[in-house]
């Protein structure tokens, strides 16, 4: 069983920056590979980004790249989402992810933290 507890959300102006943290539970934190979505009022939940098990590969979509980096640190059980050149459009609740097989990110959800880029 993995818990995950994101932190860092919060009201920012476009341009902005933010830093998502998303903290693990568990000793196998290493075995997973972790990831972020968000789901904006209205919309259904999107992926933003993914991170391999030892941090050597992630993804992005389009929509981010070149504006949101993420890392892990395996030794502090932590996932964290840089997001630089913030844009309304970016408003959304942000989840942190977890998944042991494969990239769909499935396994184990946190609670989500609340991201609002104003104009």
């Amino acid at each position: 069983q993995v818990q995950l507890v994101e932190s860092g959300g919060g009201l920012v102006q476009t341009g902005g920056s933010l830093r998502l943290s998303c903290a693990a539970s568990g000793r196998t934190f290493s075995t997973y590979n972790m990831g972020w979505f968000r789901q904006a009022p209205g919309k259904e939940r999107e992926f933003v980004a993914a991170i391999s098990r030892s941090g050597s590969s992630t993804h992005y979509v389009d929509s981010v790249k070149g504006r949101f980096t993420i890392s892990r640190d395996n030794a502090k059980n932590m996932v964290f989402l840089q997001m630089n050149s913030l844009k309304p459009e970016d408003t959304a609740v942000y989840y942190c992810a977890a998944d042991q097989t494969d990239y769909a990110l499935d396994d184990y959800w946190g609670q989500g933290t609340q991201v609002t880029v104003s104009s």
